[in-house]
Parts: structure tokens; sequence; C-alpha cells
């Protein structure tokens, strides 16, 4: 049993359960794996996730891939918050292959988060990477910290955004990427 096995053992029978129970004895395994499958963001490394699928293109028209499935856990409670992810950017001479997108939404997500952070992470990345003329992003999720516990609102959703470049500067082309996401 290595160190993280122990640590989720000892959690239950911190909260009065016997690990030794026939529906517990694999527990402890099961949910280190499931925490390192969760937080694999943490050893991903968005070079060999874009593994050189930036291409020189002309192109300077809006591209947007919207509805990108996304699933983190909440840093302040290490539970589970899950939404829709929509990107935008205008090429300033280079593009992504559109696959890259949500593995880049997945690389970030996959870590300990606040979603207001996860949101800026995307959209510097891509920029970072392409130095588009203008980069969106808005994220849509619910939060199993806020339906669960606390205030407990099974219908609340936070969204948050981020616009650089073209997007902060022109409020029609801001405007425009909002309406093609709806």
């Amino acid at each position: 049993m290595d160190s993280t096995e122990k640590i989720f053992e000892e959690l239950i029978r911190k909260i009065g359960e016997n690990p030794e129970r026939d529906g517990l004895k694999e527990t402890p395994r099961r949910v280190a794996e499931l925490y390192k499958f969760l937080t694999r963001g943490y050893s991903e490394n968005v070079d060999k996730i874009v593994n050189g699928a930036v291409y020189s293109e002309e192109n300077n028209n809006m591209v947007i891939v919207k509805d990108i499935e996304f699933f983190s856990l909440c840093e302040h409670h290490l539970m589970p918050f899950f939404g829709k992810c929509h990107i935008a950017y205008i090429p300033n001479g280079k593009i992504i292959g559109l696959s890259k997108l949500p593995r880049i939404v997945d690389m970030f997500s996959r870590r300990l988060q606040v979603q207001e952070r996860l949101t800026n992470q995307i959209a510097n990345e891509i920029n970072k990477i392409l130095q588009p003329s203008g980069v969106a992003i808005v994220m849509d999720a619910a939060h199993l910290c806020m339906m669960m516990r606390g205030v407990e609102k099974q219908n609340s959703r936070a969204v948050t955004s981020t616009v650089l470049g073209i997007f902060r500067r022109d409020s029609r082309t801001r405007a425009e990427f909002m309406s093609l996401i709806k």
C-alpha cells in the first residue's frame, strides 16, 4: 500500500468506517488511482500536447470550438466542478489543430482549480502559443461544493470569461463571439 492509499484508508477510519470490510477493502487503492487521474494535468506538458500542430495560415477569421466538456476539482473542497468551455481566437498568421484546444482545456482542468484561474490559464496559453489577434474564453460550470454543501443550490451555474486582444478592444467582435456560442 503506497502512502496515498494509506491516507485514504485513514480517512475511512476517521469517518467511522472499517476499511477492512468487504465493500471498502480496495477503496483506498481505487481512490488513490482516481485522484491521480483527476489531477493528471500536473504531469502534462503543453508542448507535448500541441506536438507541433501549429501551422502558418493567412486566415484572419474567427475560429471557435464550443461546448468543450471539462471536469475539475475545486481547490477549496476537493469537490468536482464541471461544465462547458467555449474558445475563440482570431489568427494572426498561425492556426492550431482544433483537437489541441480541448486537450489544453483538459490539461489545466485536471488540476486543483478555481474556475476564474482556469479560464485565464487557458486563454493565456492559447495567446502564448498562437500570438493571435485575440482570444476569448467562456466557461460555464456547476460546482458540487455549492450544490451538495454550503448554500445547496442545485441549479446555480458559474460563468467566467477572459477576453484578450481584439475581443477586449472591440465590443462588436466580442458580441459576435457571444452570439455564436449561444
